[in-house]
């Protein structure tokens, strides 16, 4: 029987260069998904199990809307994916305009705390859930000229392990993965000269995710998950 069979899961960021790979491997998995990005369309995963609901988590309104919809067309949330979310760098802390850190925190930290808010009395009433995300290795080992975004993302780590601790009463889990430089075409075009053979593959982040969101992980919760590649 496939890992996540007849569960309902989530997935925000579904069409990025990581959600493409966590959508597939949900849905090869036996999960149904709801697939969450601005212009996410049902022919980007043609399985009857997908469903394609253009959204922006820019909102509290936005995020329960969207946790509404789920929850009347399917019944439960059994599965948040939150993949959503941005970079921004290149200064230093005492260069960065309030636009950047207003976008970090927006795309890194408020669009998850938008839509866990939302899922979460969902799951509490049903009984249970798995809620996941993706931080990043910069949110515990920051770098130079990239304050904005590592506080969002250690913001984020800060969120998921308040939740596990407030819903365990509840049978549900947090936890929060933090890669290192992944392997997407976004990150080749910014670096175009590294070695893609020690940054993260995103199959690798697909597979962690599929194994933290089935039943036999159930007791996995609070967890900061490092997957650096090659470069630990």
């Amino acid at each position: 029987m496939p890992l996540l069979d007849q569960k309902v899961a989530i997935i925000t960021g579904a069409k990025g260069g990581l959600g493409t790979f966590v959508t597939a491997v949900f849905l090869q998995e036996g999960a149904t998904v709801a697939g969450v990005s601005r212009s996410i369309q049902a022919s980007d995963f043609p399985n009857p199990r997908f469903v394609a609901m253009p959204a922006e988590l820019t909102s509290g309104d936005a995020a329960n809307r969207l946790a509404g919809e789920v929850a009347e067309r399917f019944q439960n949330i059994d599965i948040l994916v939150h993949l959503m979310g941005g970079f921004a760098g290149g200064k230093p802390v005492h260069e960065t305009d309030d636009a950047t850190l207003d976008r970090m925190l927006d795309m890194n930290l408020k669009s998850a705390f938008y839509i866990t808010r939302a899922v979460l009395p969902h799951m509490r009433t049903q009984g249970g859930g798995r809620i996941l995300a993706i931080g990043s290795r910069a949110a515990v080992e920051p770098s130079a000229q990239a304050g904005a975004y590592a506080a969002s993302k250690a913001g984020l780590v800060s969120l998921i392990r308040t939740i596990a601790a407030e819903n365990k009463d509840r049978s549900i889990s947090a936890n929060v993965i933090l890669p290192g430089t992944m392997d997407t075409p976004a990150n080749r075009g910014f670096d175009p000269k590294a070695d893609y053979t020690k940054w993260v593959q995103p199959a690798q982040v697909a597979n962690l995710l599929v194994c933290l969101a089935g039943d036999s992980a159930s007791q996995v919760s609070g967890a900061v998950i490092p997957i650096y590649g090659g470069e630990v």
